[in-house]
């Protein structure tokens, strides 16, 4: 194995804008979700006339849109990412708006009859409820609960039950029929993950912040460093991520 020092100065030096994790093929594996959701997703957006893609990230999943509505925007947050998702999204139409991820969405109430969103960081369901028309759908798939905490807890140490709380199914369907929506299908899954080695460790905690707020490799440099020795030793490390899919409609 190659040292930690060249392996970790690899991972810095990456680009991790975006949703592509090409960078990781080879040295990173995740399970995915049974239902699959791009293909759930393109099948929806194929037959909207009005679709909304939230926090899109680099626009990678919607660009495997075979066919786009007449109406058809995506919203991002992310300086790096907009201008990614501007060129990936723009030659097929799609509309790519630049918008703080906090509410109020930037559309008019009933604009849309799809909503979809993939890993979004936040959730605001009453301003999801606002903009679809009456019958319109919410597609999502949601980072689950107590994703990747055996990872977290290696760097950070123990997660309390604030952190176990979060991202709870049930709790995110009550909120969406607070919100004035019929949740008609909810899923979660359990995934392996496997890290080869402590590059992509690195990689993986700079592009997906919410793992560990506040990463840097200088603030957990030995906890890294106990990382690379046990991989080393052991083999790759092993967590496991969890995914909900969310269906809901409009009353």
């Amino acid at each position: 194995m190659r040292s930690y020092d060249a392996l970790v100065a690899e991972a810095v030096d990456a680009d991790v804008s975006g949703w592509d994790f090409s960078w990781l093929d080879g040295r990173a594996t995740e399970e995915r979700p049974s239902w699959g959701y791009q293909r759930l997703m393109v099948e929806r957006w194929a037959r909207a006339s009005a679709a909304l893609d939230i926090q899109t990230g680099g626009g990678e999943v919607l660009a495997g849109a075979e066919r786009v509505p007449p109406v058809a925007v995506a919203t991002e947050s992310w300086p790096p990412n907009l201008a990614k998702a501007t060129r990936l999204l723009h030659p097929r139409g799609v509309v790519v708006v630049a918008d703080p991820d906090e509410p109020p969405l930037p559309f008019a109430d009933a604009a849309f009859d799809l909503v979809t969103s993939r890993h979004p960081a936040t959730v605001w369901w009453d301003e999801i409820a606002r903009v679809l028309a009456p019958g319109g759908t919410y597609l999502a798939q949601h980072v689950g609960p107590e994703s990747v905490f055996a990872l977290a807890e290696e760097l950070v140490g123990p997660l309390g039950p604030e952190h176990r709380q979060a991202r709870q199914p049930d709790a995110e369907a009550e909120a969406a029929g607070a919100a004035g929506l019929e949740v008609v299908d909810l899923r979660t899954e359990r995934l392996r993950m496997e890290f080869g080695d402590v590059g992509a460790i690195v990689y993986f905690l700079r592009k997906v912040i919410w793992i560990v707020p506040g990463f840097t490799v200088d603030r957990y440099d030995a906890a890294l460093r106990r990382l690379h020795a046990r991989i080393a030793a052991e083999g790759p490390f092993v967590a496991h991520s969890t995914r909900t899919l969310v269906e809901a409609r409009r009353r």
